[in-house]
């Protein structure tokens, strides 16, 4: 009896995602690839160089047109993620984003950091305002959502001794549309509210 509760135990531990401590991994690799890689990534491709900076001060941006792109771009992460919640890939796919979005953090502001000093940081943090508001919570919640689905297909019957209690499934699906509703709130602030904010920061950097 003892011998089959470790099991189940270790079976209910391993389908949980340290959803942390895997984004700060992806920041260090982010670092890391971008310091080893520098005369690549930055030298020779001029990446956030002041020359791109200059070139971006003077274009024009529609804004309904980009929040149509915008929102197709985060809608279709949104269903691809959901998608392979659904299946054996779940937890794996969920792992490589959450790395990926952290190596994507790290990288960005690695490269920032080279290029500018303290003022790119600041200037990045900036450039993704306010829509990382928003982005940051519903990245967060929905891969939690993923990971909790993606059990309660897959290990529901296994990991009998796991304390969290079955989610009605009206509750997930209100919890999914409170997800969906702040990626449209984070495509709005970046389709109208950012532009504007980096034309002001472009002409002052």
């Amino acid at each position: 009896m003892a011998w089959n509760m470790r099991i189940r135990r270790k079976i209910s531990f391993g389908n949980k995602l340290p959803l942390g401590l895997l984004f700060w991994t992806g920041v260090l690799a982010g670092i890391i690839v971008m310091n080893l890689g520098k005369s690549i990534l930055l030298d020779d491709t001029g990446l956030l160089d002041e020359y791109t900076l200059y070139h971006m001060k003077y274009m024009t941006v529609d804004s309904g047109a980009l929040f149509y792109y915008v929102l197709w771009l985060r809608m279709k992460t949104v269903l691809i993620l959901i998608v392979f919640a659904t299946t054996y890939l779940g937890m794996a796919v969920c792992t490589g984003a959450t790395v990926w979005y952290g190596f994507s953090v790290g990288a960005f502001t690695s490269a920032l950091m080279m290029q500018y000093g303290l003022k790119g940081i600041v200037f990045g943090v900036l450039s993704v305002f306010p829509q990382m508001l928003l982005y940051v919570p519903a990245a967060v919640a929905l891969l939690r959502w993923c990971v909790q689905l993606n059990r309660f297909i897959y290990f529901q019957r296994e990991a009998t001794s796991d304390v969290e209690k079955k989610v009605p499934l009206s509750r997930r699906i209100v919890r999914l549309l409170g997800i969906l509703g702040l990626v449209v709130l984070g495509c709005l602030a970046e389709s109208f509210i950012n532009p504007e904010i980096m034309e002001w920061l472009l002409n002052i950097f």
